[in-house]
């Protein structure tokens, strides 16, 4: 047997053993030390987004694929939103999944590979905003002329707000309120966002006066520093601000999506302040000319009227000629006067005397004799009337009385019958309730008689009929 064969037969007692799982995590502590924190580019693959809020996804180039999960947390902080197809640079830190034999990065930054790939991503979300209608002229508020408070959203320390401010004090000063936030970075959209609605909250009270217009306003600076300005939450905020908001973000060449939304966009914060007021000395300047103006319009307003007063005036007849013919009607009307009061006074006269010879006394007694004669018969009319009403309403009463009489219980006692009570004055109408020593009361026609009931059967007068109709041989019933 040579050395060969030798060898291969003999037992490896030399090599360290393991089991699956030592060695998995053997690997996994080797990978996470090695590589505890690293940088990758790579373009994005399979992205899946399962219920429990974390992300699954492929980071690959032209040769290989590297699997990635961020977290839930992490998920919720990103500034760009991972899709497929996208170039970005990650970091994160590598580990492995023992349950499969794979290794992964848990990612906890991702951001594009470029300006391309966040330009991209910012046509998508112009694209999708204008298709709501955010962009639409006919949607924006205009601003107001002399606005009395003015909210300004930037970072307090810039020379952003220096500007502004020095703006307003040359031009118009007003009451300025400047809301601080982060104008780059990872949480300056968030800030923004919250600032307009924060403006958009306030009550309107002395020591906290609501704004009459908002600027929203940073520096120049490259697509990732202008990033949050171009955030979908920001601008869903200047849409939904009821206050007129001024966007100045950046210089003259630089277009974020806030300035799309908002309702007037200034090239520089600069501008935006002097958009915002006018100039004081300009506006006074403009009252006096105004005022100038408005004087020597109505100067010659007046010089007008005056000129057209003095045509019409010439145009009208003299006061004489006016008054000439009523002056004439009136001597022809007091010359026929007296005649028509002499002819009037001689009409009236005949009216009187053929008046007052209808008014003669003799026929007014004899209108008063014959009224008399009338009223003297109608009144015996109503007496003769009022004698039979009563004569026929007493026969009435008198026929319903006897009806009553003969009906009531007092005409059946008279033809012999009793009305039996017991001791409680309850009726009694059978024997069978009567026990013997019962205390009774027998009502005749004249009077009350107290008895007592005995015992044994009824008692019986013979040859005498029975009163009541009844076929039994019991005592008498009451009627009632």
């Amino acid at each position: 047997m040579d050395n060969t064969e030798k060898n291969e037969s003999e037992p490896q007692g030399n090599v360290a053993e393991f089991t699956v799982s030592e060695l998995s995590f053997a690997i996994k502590s080797a990978i996470e030390d090695g590589f505890s924190y690293v940088r990758v580019r790579g373009e994005l693959g399979r992205i899946a987004r399962p219920a429990s809020g974390h992300v699954y996804l492929d980071l690959k180039d032209e040769k290989s694929v590297l699997s990635g999960i961020i977290w839930r947390g992490q998920a919720a902080k990103l500034k760009v939103q991972p899709e497929q197809g996208m170039e970005v640079i990650v970091t994160g830190r590598l580990t492995t999944y023992p349950g499969q034999s794979r290794y992964q990065i848990i990612i906890d930054s991702l951001e594009p590979a470029g300006a391309g790939a966040l330009l991209a991503q910012l046509e998508k979300l112009k694209k999708k905003l204008d298709a709501e209608g955010l962009f639409a002229e006919e949607r924006k508020k205009p601003i107001p002329f002399l606005p009395r408070v003015v909210g300004i959203v930037t970072s307090p320390s810039g020379a952003v707000i220096r500007d502004m401010l020095h703006g307003f004090a040359e031009r118009f000063p007003v009451h300025v309120i400047v809301w601080p936030v982060r104008v780059q970075g990872k949480t300056s959209g968030a800030e923004v966002a919250a600032a307009i609605r924060g403006f958009n909250a306030f009550g309107g009270s002395e020591d906290l006066p609501r704004p009459d217009v908002l600027i929203v306003g940073r520096g120049g600076g490259s697509l990732e520093d202008l990033w949050g300005f171009n955030e979908e939450h920001v601008a869903r905020a200047v849409s939904e601000s009821e206050i007129p908001l001024i966007s100045a973000v950046g210089h003259e060449t630089d277009w974020t999506v806030i300035d799309l939304v908002a309702d007037a966009r200034a090239p520089t914060p600069t501008k935006a302040a002097e958009w915002a007021v006018p100039v004081h000395s300009e506006l006074l300047e403009r009252l006096r000319e105004n005022r100038h103006r408005l004087g020597i319009a109505q100067r010659r307003a007046l010089e007008q009227r005056r000129v057209g007063l003095k045509a019409a005036s010439r145009g009208l007849p003299k006061l004489s000629d006016l008054l000439a013919l009523p002056r004439q009607r009136f001597d022809a009307a007091s010359d026929r006067l007296p005649r028509a009061l002499l002819a009037g006074t001689r009409v009236q006269a005949t009216r009187l005397t053929r008046a007052s010879a209808r008014l003669r006394p003799g026929m007014l007694t004899q209108q008063t004799d014959q009224a008399r004669v009338t009223l003297i018969r109608n009144g015996q009319r109503g007496v003769r009337a009022l004698q039979l009403m009563v004569e026929s309403k007493r026969r009435l009463l008198d026929g319903r009385a006897q009806l009553l009489s003969s009906l009531g219980h007092h005409s059946v006692l008279a033809r012999g019958f009793a009305l039996v009570r017991d001791g409680a004055g309850h009726m009694v109408r059978t024997a069978k309730v009567i026990s013997p020593g019962d205390a009774l009361e027998l009502e005749f026609s004249d009077g009350r008689v107290a008895a007592a009931a005995g015992e044994g059967a009824p008692v019986k007068t013979p040859g005498k009929p029975r009163a009541s109709g009844g076929k039994g041989g019991g005592p008498q019933g009451s009627l009632f």
